[in-house]
């Protein structure tokens, strides 16, 4: 790969495109020569016994639009980028017009901004203008996992409960959009000694079942409950209850990331889980998360 980051080919790209404009025209300009001839000369198709195709010269209103076109074609790339490494004389980029657009929108919003995050994210959360505000973010920057009204999909967090996988304060809000998390649930599929197998982890998964009373078979429950005191209190605790510091989810509620039948909970016992909340603090700036944070606090809760 490091020979094409070699300038040679900067050269040879920009050689190729030049020569192929210029090889357009010179054939253009040899197939629109008007004959001079008697009898006019056919390309020698011919359909239905009488129906022939004339060699005639090309009408002159294409060959002018195509020398229009050529022509265009040069003054464009003398202009802009498109000849290799050549920036063009008006020195365009798509990045250079889009960090002009940003610098154009925080001097245009940055004031609103600025003002926004001098302000308590709770005083801020309650205000119209920065729910409105924050709604536009959470559309460009978050609808695509937790959905356009924050209720999230299956391994996505609803976003419109209490039940905060790392904690719901404003600043641990604040935290996770900025720096992102990653929860892990490590499969046991792999290590049979851990759970007891296929049948071990349909026990444990009844017995978790159990801690939200939610239906399951009491008997395999039973069976599960030391699986669980063995392989699962480290993160989630014995109790059931989740650990926020890990992002371990509480299993005693019937909140549930990946489904809470028994199919899906094997299905996590077995392969494991990987969530990744991607960190925007590239992307945002601190006034831009605080107003995020504060639209999704003050999401309205459903029960």
């Amino acid at each position: 790969m490091s020979d094409f980051v070699s300038e040679f080919w900067s050269v040879y790209i920009a050689a190729i495109t030049v020569i192929s404009i210029v090889g357009c025209g010179i054939f253009l300009k040899k197939f629109s020569i008007k004959r001079v001839a008697e009898q006019v000369e056919t390309t020698g198709h011919v359909w239905d016994q009488d129906l022939a195709e004339y060699d005639h010269p090309l009408p002159r209103w294409w060959v002018w639009l195509f020398y229009i076109t050529i022509v265009f074609s040069l003054i464009y790339l003398a202009l802009f980028p498109g000849l290799g490494s050549y920036p063009g004389w008006l020195q365009w980029s798509s990045k250079g017009k889009y960090d002009a657009e940003v610098a154009e929108a925080n001097a245009r919003f940055g004031p609103l901004y600025d003002k926004f995050l001098k302000q308590d994210l709770q005083a801020v959360a309650a205000d119209p203008e920065a729910r409105q505000t924050g709604q536009r973010l959470f559309l460009t920057y978050c609808a695509q996992c937790h959905g356009s009204d924050g209720g999230g999909a299956k391994g996505f967090p609803s976003l419109r409960d209490n039940d905060w996988l790392w904690g719901g304060d404003p600043e641990t809000i604040k935290t996770t959009i900025r720096e992102g998390r990653s929860g892990v649930m490590p499969p046991y599929g792999g290590q049979p000694d851990a759970v007891g197998g296929a049948a071990g982890a349909k026990e444990l998964a009844h017995y978790v079942l159990s801690l939200s009373d939610s239906p399951h078979d009491g008997a395999l429950a039973a069976k599960g409950k030391g699986k669980f005191l063995t392989v699962c209190v480290a993160c989630h605790t014995p109790a059931g209850t989740g650990m926020v510091a890990l992002g371990a989810p509480n299993l005693t509620d019937k909140v549930w990331l990946y489904g809470g039948s028994e199919k899906a909970l094997i299905e996590t016992i077995v392969k494991g889980r990987n969530g990744v909340m991607p960190a925007h603090k590239e992307l945002l700036s601190d006034a831009k998360i605080h107003l995020l944070a504060a639209y999704v606090l003050g999401l309205p809760k459903e029960n």
